[in-house]
């Protein structure tokens, strides 16, 4: 068990330090924003972004998915998925810059913003064209180079917004053709494997099989971004743009507890499916989820205690944020909180697409975003950004309770429940503490890093861990094989 752990671990690690790195470049690009677009320009790009991460789905509809599935049994997945994403793909481009005006007024950007449809629906075509080259360099254990080409992308990324925002004066316009020339650059260092593996060879019974796996995939994905993206548009309508922009900004500080669940999905998917057929495996994955939430549970406190000192740190004489920005910081734990159990919901996917039943994740994706809709358009009007926050709270908790029961009836797995109400009370008590100490200045730093350290402190000392994990952290930690 621990060897598998291990495994998943070093190649969380691995995708995790690109995620990281990627991740936080991009996160550079937030203060540079907030100081040089509007709270108004900044609502706009959130906005089309939301719709960009929206069409994303349909574009790419499951089939990096699909081939990850189905690559071990078939040497000519790859030609098929990339076909079948081509054609999709060029299509809905088409539909987009082919009327960019009727777009922009549909998705209430007004009719001025109709070139950043055709911007996003060229973003969107070269980003599609990339996933079947990055699922066959996760399902063959090619983590440093997926690694490379994403922090290289994003690197790209962050010069090219720099220079035509601050430099070449570009504005809102800037932000979407650095990322089409981000989005350029990384299908150019994916090439020699799309040259090595597209052999054109169409096989139709291939894609049926292909297809049968990822349309389930389609409506789970489209309501699981619904949850992800739709508040923006709705925020937009009811709020204005300056909202969403406050609100984005925010949003975008959770980008701790979305960069760990997201270095834990990317190694993930491919681990559970790998160990599928072996006896331990309900045992492995219900050990993993505890852990995942140990290590959850300290990062929600850990930035939920900190976010607001560190915006507000001066580098060459100018905070971090904008001050204009900061009115929206309390949304930042209600953001952690979704992230986290957005995790939850990742780990219960397993069972699901062992036993191929991805049907459950549309009806999970579906009811989640369905909720998520009605919950913004009733609490919005009323609470704005803050009903917006809390609606995608209480849509990945459904969601991952849904999930969870669908999946211990077609894929049991004994997961340890008292070890994990044993982390949630942990993170209850320690968050509360700190919030009735109302912990501010110098004194409030000092309680807030007592308290972080005191977590997994309690944790090993109360009888937590096992006598089997605490000798393995020790030999971890002491560098022992």
């Amino acid at each position: 068990m621990f060897k598998d752990i291990k495994l998943l671990g070093k190649e969380s690690a691995i995708y995790g330090l690109s995620t990281v790195i990627a991740r936080l470049l991009n996160f550079f690009l937030l203060p540079f924003y907030t100081h040089y677009l509007t709270t108004g320009d900044y609502g706009i790009v959130a906005a089309v972004f939301s719709y960009i991460a929206f069409l994303n789905i349909l574009y790419q509809y499951g089939m990096d998915q699909a081939y990850m599935r189905y690559s071990k049994e078939n040497e000519k997945t790859f030609t098929a998925a990339f076909i079948m994403v081509f054609i999709v793909s060029l299509v809905f481009t088409l539909i987009l810059t082919g009327n960019p005006g009727f777009w922009a007024e549909a998705a209430g950007i007004k009719f001025q913003n109709s070139a950043l449809i055709k911007y996003a629906a060229l973003i969107l075509f070269l980003d599609a064209l990339s996933i079947v080259g990055f699922a066959d360099l996760r399902m063959s254990h090619k983590a440093p180079y997926y690694a490379f080409i994403r922090v290289m992308s994003i690197i790209i990324n962050l010069s090219m917004n720099i220079l035509l925002i601050a430099k070449f004066k570009f504005g809102v316009e800037g932000v979407f053709l650095a990322n089409i020339i981000s989005s350029s650059i990384t299908l150019i260092f994916l090439a020699p494997l799309y040259f090595r593996r597209l052999k054109f060879e169409f096989d139709g019974a291939l894609v049926y099989k292909l297809l049968s796996f990822a349309m389930p995939l389609l409506p789970a994905g489209l309501g699981a971004m619904a949850v992800r993206v739709i508040d923006r548009p709705i925020l937009l309508k009811f709020s204005g743009e300056s909202a969403v922009g406050v609100y984005q900004a925010n949003y975008k500080l959770g980008i701790f507890m979305m960069l760990f669940v997201s270095m834990f999905d990317q190694a993930w998917r491919p681990f559970f499916i790998e160990r599928a057929d072996k006896e331990d495996a309900p045992k492995l994955f219900a050990r993993i989820l505890t852990w995942f939430l140990l290590a959850g549970g300290w990062i929600f406190l850990a930035v939920s205690f900190f976010i607001a000192d560190v915006v507000k740190i001066r580098l060459a004489g100018t905070v971090i944020i904008h001050p204009s920005y900061w009115g929206g910081l309390s949304l930042v734990p209600i953001i952690l909180g979704a992230y986290l159990f957005y995790g939850i919901y990742v780990n219960f996917l397993a069972g699901i697409i062992i036993r191929k039943k991805t049907k459950w994740l549309m009806a999970a994706a579906l009811i989640g975003a369905l909720a998520n809709i009605l919950l913004n358009l009733k609490l919005i009007p009323l609470y704005g950004m803050y009903g917006a926050a809390w609606s995608v709270l209480f849509s990945y908790v459904l969601m991952a309770v849904m999930l969870h029961e669908i999946s211990r009836r077609i894929y049991p797995v004994k997961y340890e429940y008292g070890r994990i109400l044993k982390i949630f009370m942990g993170i209850g008590f320690y968050g509360g503490l700190v919030f009735m100490c109302d912990a501010t200045g110098k004194i409030g730093v000092l309680l807030k890093s007592a308290v972080l350290l005191m977590y997994p402190a309690v944790f090993w000392f109360s009888g937590f861990f096992y006598d089997s994990e605490k000798a393995r952290i020790r030999k971890i930690l002491t560098g022992k094989k």
